[in-house]
């Protein structure tokens, strides 16, 4: 009795120490249940010697922070060193949808790939519960419910930043265990609502196309609040801002910098809001918005190489940062010979142009095929 007592708080302390400290590394080896390890079987055999685990936790100020999570979590272990497979998933289940609330409460995702461990192991569970359950003649359901869990661990992390979500995505979609169409529509619609977001950060138009589509088409009728938040994000076709489109094609950047002024100044007053603009700054496609301008700044330094080709093509390939600056002047646009310069290297950087700095002359020298490659689809390189 006395060592596995020993056993169960030297689990409990280990994992207090590593949430504590931050101790990813020590946490995903206490939750590694397929891994099969010495320690948690010998943890398992402890825990169906000492019965009373529980209170063990729930009173000690150490480990009770905690129960939510480990207290399943233990049950989850007894029932798979036991073979009951079906049990366990569904107590390592309580203990994860427990996990993802503690982790929403962190400050920073360094349990990211704890979670990721916990996302793997529920799979593992439930394709052996799933197996059981068939050997019994009923019907395996369990890996549909894993695959739900997926889509909760998406959520969580949609809600934070991007970066999170790639990984997350990208396992979703490499993996080929779950069928997509079999998942309730609820999470489906959610998945592709903020994957499409994403896509439209990403500036991939047609893949959010695509996905907002299916979102919008999917959504319950009666939930008018979601759709607004589709609909707002789908529409950055934005042809409701004429204003917007036209700088974009005429690589004004005036009228594209009084386009996004006048309409977040209609955000930022208390008393006359624009509601279709206020639903894209809500939406995060503001962001999207401004992401246009150096595609603005490429179509205007087109529209300069353009005239100069028609003046003398022999030196078209040659664009001076002098006349540059002229043009933007026109446009009521003060930047001096540096700023310049600068705002060409980043489009360089980003593929919207192809060329170099000649910096003695002061001159851009544009390649001479495809000086301006087209996007086609293709996101801004960041």
């Amino acid at each position: 009795m006395g060592e596995a007592h020993r056993r169960i708080t030297d689990y409990l302390n280990r994992f207090s120490d590593a949430v504590s400290s931050q101790d990813v590394a020590s946490l995903k080896q206490l939750l590694s249940f397929s891994s099969n390890s010495p320690s948690l079987l010998s943890l398992a055999d402890s825990l169906n010697v000492f019965q009373d685990a529980n209170r063990l936790i729930k009173q000690s100020d150490n480990y009770s922070p905690f129960a939510d999570i480990t207290v399943p979590l233990f049950r989850s272990l007894q029932h798979y060193r036991t073979g009951n497979l079906v049990d366990a998933y569904l107590a390592f289940e309580k203990s994860a949808n427990a996990f993802i609330q503690e982790f929403r409460n962190w400050e920073s995702a360094w349990a990211l790939e704890a979670l990721y461990v916990i996302a793997y192991e529920i799979r593992v569970l439930a394709e052996r519960a799933d197996r059981e359950l068939a050997s019994n003649g009923k019907s395996p359901e369990k890996l549909k419910a894993a695959g739900s869990f997926l889509m909760k661990v998406f959520g969580v992390l949609a809600l934070g930043t991007v970066h999170l979500c790639r990984s997350v995505i990208r396992s979703i979609e490499t993996a080929r265990i779950f069928d997509f169409e079999e998942f309730p529509k609820r999470d489906k619609v959610t998945y592709m609502y903020y994957t499409g977001r994403l896509e439209v950060f990403n500036e991939n138009f047609p893949a959010a196309d695509q996905k907002l589509s299916y979102a919008l088409i999917n959504c319950n009728p009666r939930s008018e609040a979601n759709i607004r938040s589709v609909s707002a994000v789908l529409i950055v076709v934005l042809s409701q801002y004429s204003n917007i489109v036209q700088a974009l094609r005429r690589g004004d950047l005036r009228l594209l910098r009084h386009a996004l002024e006048e309409h977040e100044d209609h955000c930022n007053q208390n008393n006359e809001f624009f509601p279709p603009f206020k639903r894209f700054l809500r939406s995060g496609v503001y962001l999207v918005l401004e992401k246009l301008e150096l595609q603005v700044y490429q179509r205007l330094f087109k529209k300069i190489y353009i005239i100069q080709k028609q003046k003398d093509p022999s030196k078209a390939h040659q664009m001076k940062l002098d006349v540059i600056v002229k043009a933007l002047k026109w446009l009521e646009m003060d930047m001096d010979v540096d700023e310049v310069e600068c705002i060409v290297a980043i489009l360089i950087h980003k593929n919207l142009v192809k060329g170099y700095f000649a910096h003695k002359s002061k001159v851009v020298v544009l390649s001479k095929q495809d000086p301006f490659p087209k996007l086609n689809g293709k996101p801004v390189n960041s």
